[in-house]
């Protein structure tokens, strides 16, 4: 049996069936793998797929913390050369490039949702309560002055 995701609507124009294909299998792959070392159990490819591509189509396009629309050309367009060459101004370029990010649920297991690069990597493994804290004392501390 052939596997098939269809293009979620917001990336019709956006971006070929064949390239969020690749990625989403790419994705699913190296999530899967990562996660049976930290579960210690069996994890399938095939599940990973259909919950990333579910995650995908709940995000319409949008990064799940922020709101801000993703830049979904940019998926699988990373080039080590240049990453290289420019390091971190090559980075901030992909900051809107979507992403996958573990949430984990009740029952232990992982869902996703999809998000910027640059929140996933501001966020790293903090859990959304976390994360909310964090981000709420950056807020809290830079408002009480004011930068020009």
């Amino acid at each position: 049996m052939v596997e098939t995701y269809k293009l979620p609507e917001f990336l019709n124009g956006r971006i070929e069936k064949p390239t969020y294909v690749k990625w989403l299998a790419r994705k699913a792959s190296t999530h899967a793998k990562r996660d049976r070392s930290r579960l210690g159990r069996t994890i399938s490819v095939q599940s990973y797929k259909q919950a990333i591509h579910n995650a995908v189509e709940t995000s319409k396009g949008v990064d799940w913390y922020t709101g801000e629309i993703l830049e979904w050309e940019k998926i699988s367009s990373y080039d080590n050369a240049l990453a290289k060459k420019h390091r971190s101004n090559y980075k901030a370029s992909l900051a809107l490039l979507p992403t996958v990010d573990h949430v984990l649920n009740s029952e232990g297991n992982y869902d996703f949702v999809i998000c910027s690069w640059r929140t996933n990597d501001s966020k790293n493994d903090l859990s959304l309560a976390e994360f909310i804290s964090l981000c709420k004392k950056v807020i809290l501390y830079h408002g009480q002055f004011s930068r020009n």
